[in-house]
């Protein structure tokens, strides 16, 4: 099971599990409570390719759609399939159910992402 401890996110939620050089991105804990029941995930296309910062996907839950952008340039190698059927896993395992995983083109744009404590006073200023 992935700890948030050892994830890096970005002020936009996301979070980001480094394995080699591949990015398995998903969102936070947070936001899966922010948005609500998560009930459609749109899958980016394997092969595509994306800049750090660019929309690659959205999430859609009762509430409202919310873009999910890229942590990192490179190549989308693997989508999360299971989520076609079942978006609910977000909610449940928001730090386990990976949206895609994409092969870093530049590993040094890890160090722009933030760790769980970076991230966690993001939260708290965000709450002011």
């Amino acid at each position: 099971m992935a700890k948030p401890e050892d994830l890096k996110f970005l002020k936009s939620h996301e979070w980001v599990r480094v394995e080699g050089s591949t990015a398995y991105v998903g969102i936070s804990e947070y936001a899966q409570e922010e948005l609500g029941d998560i009930v459609f995930v749109e899958l980016p296309e394997v092969d595509d390719e994306f800049n750090a910062g660019e929309e690659v996907t959205n999430v859609e839950s009762v509430k409202a759609a919310s873009p999910i952008y890229a942590p990192v340039s490179g190549k989308i190698v693997k989508v999360n399939e299971e989520l076609e059927d079942a978006p609910e896993l977000i909610n449940q395992k928001p730090y386990e159910a990976f949206i895609y995983a994409i092969e870093m083109s530049d590993s040094s744009e890890l160090d722009k992402l933030l760790s769980y404590e970076e991230y966690q006073k993001v939260l708290e200023e965000e709450a002011e």
